[in-house]
């Protein structure tokens, strides 16, 4: 876990990497659920017999906003900003999905600092996030994560 107090001492990440979630499992109680809160019960995520017999990966797969929708969760494993009066999701840029996360998969999140910039008196930051699935080469994506912090 990296501890950041300031300005300057998250400056000091430019361009490093900043560290790595836990593994997290995704199971079909979870799949289900964002099913639920978006209304997308596509049976490729929410039906296990069907994506079993005629599913091309023979199992269900995770949503992929499911698994963009982690990054704050898995982020807040990565590093703790302190001293900040607001952190605000900002956007995310040029994403990537490279493999489909399938049930029961587990995912760590690699963050690196790509930049940061003190936007008078907002520090804007720019994470480079890789989501890894356990025993899998290829990453399940790769994109940029923007964030707006108040110090």
């Amino acid at each position: 876990m990296v501890i950041v107090n300031s300005f300057a001492e998250y400056q000091a990440y430019e361009g490093k990497e900043i560290g790595n979630s836990e593994w997290h499992k995704i199971d079909q109680e979870q799949i289900n659920r964002f099913a639920d809160a978006t209304l997308d019960h596509q049976w490729i995520h929410c039906d296990e017999e069907k994506a079993k017999n005629e599913g091309p990966f023979k199992a269900t797969i995770a949503h992929g906003y499911l698994t963009l929708s982690l990054i704050p969760y898995l982020w807040k494993q990565i590093a703790d900003i302190r001293n900040v009066k607001m952190e605000i999701n900002y956007g995310i840029e040029s994403f990537k999905f490279g493999q489909a996360v399938l049930v029961n998969d587990e995912v760590q999140l690699n963050a690196k600092l790509k930049s940061i910039v003190d936007l008078r008196g907002v520090t804007k930051v720019v994470i480079t996030a890789t989501l890894n699935i356990k025993d899998k080469k290829k990453p399940a994506y790769v994109g940029d994560v923007v964030f707006l912090y108040h110090f």
